[in-house]
């Protein structure tokens, strides 16, 4: 087929959807193989090839989302993000060429909203960015209340995605939040880990168990006056997790 009528064989992007996506990797092979994929799609790339750039871009560019590969040369993925998430809380998908859990839940631990193992399809990479995009995209506010008192101790603000512990505010990172805002929206139900699977990160997550522990982890440290005997989370062995039923305790 003559070059001249290739380009009116490949499929129009949906500029109308499309995203700013930041593409953070030494590697130019690789920016150029997600560069291609993205853009079909109707996303706009936006590319840096080390940590610097990439905080700087992210100042600047104001990108919807970040795809930050672990692996590069003097700043780090892991270092990047740690000083990404210190003004910032984009989301960020983690590119990493290792697969052991350690790594994953490092990322996770420091901010990361998911990861792609390398290598990985077109299909798997746009899945993901639609979830995490998905996610990041909920409301930020409870329709009945703003404020939500469980008990002399604890409250919940919805609209600055906050907990008050002892009239002390702590932030929530945005899928504790979600995490959290489910489960009080059930409270006193015991919440299946497969259904908080699919309702805070997405149905393409339902294998991933891993993330719902962690997360627990991260709320009840946050949350509860002892993490290693909670009050307000408690765990179904087997099945989920419950909230505790406050509006019987008022």
């Amino acid at each position: 087929m003559p070059l001249e009528n290739m380009s009116t064989k490949l499929p129009k992007p949906n500029q109308r959807d499309g995203k700013r996506i930041l593409v953070v990797d030494d590697e130019p092979r690789m920016i150029g193989f997600i560069r291609m994929n993205l853009e079909l799609e109707g996303h706009q790339v936006i590319e840096a090839h080390n940590g610097l750039d990439a905080l700087e871009a992210v100042r600047t560019k104001l990108p919807d989302i970040v795809l930050l590969d672990v692996m590069m040369p003097e700043l780090d993925g892991f270092e990047t993000l740690r000083l990404l998430r210190e003004f910032s809380n984009i989301p960020v998908i983690m590119l990493t060429a290792k697969g052991e859990e350690n790594d994953r839940v490092y990322g996770l631990e420091l901010g990361a909203d998911d990861y792609i193992t390398k290598p990985f399809g077109p299909r798997e990479l746009s899945s993901r960015i639609k979830a995490v995009l998905r996610r990041a995209s909920m409301p930020s506010s409870s329709p009945d209340h703003a404020i939500l008192k469980i008990d002399d101790r604890l409250s919940v603000d919805f609209n600055r995605r906050e907990v008050i512990v002892n009239d002390q505010r702590i932030k929530l990172r945005p899928t504790e939040y979600r995490l959290l805002y489910h489960l009080i929206e059930n409270a006193g139900w015991t919440v299946p880990h497969d259904q908080l699977l699919a309702k805070v990160w997405g149905y393409e997550y339902r294998d991933e168990a891993h993330y719902v522990r962690l997360y627990v982890n991260y709320l009840r440290e946050k949350i509860e006056e002892d993490p290693a005997n909670p009050r307000y989370i408690l765990t179904e062995r087997g099945v989920g997790y419950r909230f505790i039923d406050f509006k019987k305790q008022e």
